[in-house]
């Protein structure tokens, strides 16, 4: 049998080796990638949480459309008498509030405003959150000293006590508003970020890195930050549920700062207040948005956390 018959390298032929190599190393992570997909998909929480998140921003986006009211008119104010309130119709599907206007229309609206609210307030104190970990896991020493007692401190006080009082000193507005939420939740990306810095320092990749002589920016932006994206995610998810809700309780405290026309399902509970006893659907439509809005978030970032689990992995 020849050098050639029993699988040698023929003259004049590259061998193929280093690129079977490469490609031989890249579907064990898209395996995995696809094994989370399937566990995430096939957990019913899941598709019930998705499901509800893209109800709300269906209608969050497509509110004009689907309002056949604005949610500022008050013209039905006639028809409104002391502790009698009319009730849903054809032409009112969820009623009229104590001030004349379509119940429906102002639900429907609200949804924009309390997403926005989640999801500004949400980019703002995440990317704060992980400047302060890395900072804190990368430089270490008496900068992670300084930065883990400010986090400690701000997680010492309620997040929504902290949302009034950042609120109140910044004044009523929209963006105060945002701003108050996003600094009640930089502490939890914060914690999160360094957590995960450590735990990755003395992984085989950061090593690997480090005796190339990579710096520690480069270690950090190239390998510890897309490994932690994972934890940021689910984080995001779950804290996106909280914000609504701190959105909601803002709004109810009169702290939002819009016009007080403005739909909010904060606001909404709060103008139900004096109509319990005549009206309780009133408050209960806003408050099952409120509760099913959060729930869904919730829902998709428990079954994130369940399929994206490393232990969970076989």
């Amino acid at each position: 049998m020849s050098v050639t018959e029993a699988g040698a390298v023929p003259a004049g032929k590259a061998p193929e080796k280093r690129e079977s190599g490469k490609s031989d190393a890249r579907p064990p992570a898209r395996g995995l990638r696809g094994d989370a997909a399937r566990r995430f998909f096939r957990n019913p929480m899941a598709i019930v949480g998705l499901v509800l998140i893209t109800i709300f921003v269906v209608v969050a986006i497509l509110a004009p459309w689907i309002a056949p009211y604005s949610p500022k008119d008050n013209s039905w104010l006639s028809e409104v008498r002391p502790g009698v309130y009319p009730g849903p119709s054809a032409e009112h599907w969820l009623g009229i509030d104590p001030l004349g206007r379509d119940v429906f229309s102002r639900l429907v609206h609200g949804a924009r405003q309390s997403l926005l609210i989640g999801v500004v307030s949400l980019a703002l104190g995440a990317t704060a959150g992980v400047f302060l970990g890395l900072l804190a896991g990368a430089f270490g020493g008496w900068v992670d000293t300084v930065v883990m007692r400010f986090v400690d401190i701000m997680l010492s006080v309620p997040g929504l006590l902290f949302a009034i009082a950042v609120a109140a000193m910044l004044g009523q507005s929209l963006t105060s508003v945002m701003i108050a939420i996003a600094v009640v939740n930089v502490p939890i990306f914060a914690r999160l970020l360094r957590g995960e810095m450590l735990g990755q320092r003395t992984a085989d990749y950061v090593l690997a890195a480090k005796s190339l002589g990579i710096s520690r920016a480069g270690i950090v932006f190239r390998h510890v930050l897309p490994n932690s994206f994972t934890p940021i995610l689910v984080q995001g998810t779950l804290t996106l549920a909280l914000a609504i809700v701190e959105a909601a309780g803002l709004a109810f405290l009169g702290l939002s700062g819009s016009d007080p026309s403005t739909p909010e399902w904060g606001r909404m509970l709060n103008d139900a207040q004096s109509t319990l006893a005549a009206a309780p659907m009133l408050a209960f439509y806003p408050g099952l948005a409120i509760v099913l809005a959060a729930l869904g978030f919730t829902l998709v970032g428990e079954s994130l956390r369940e399929a994206l689990d490393p232990k969970m992995r076989r």
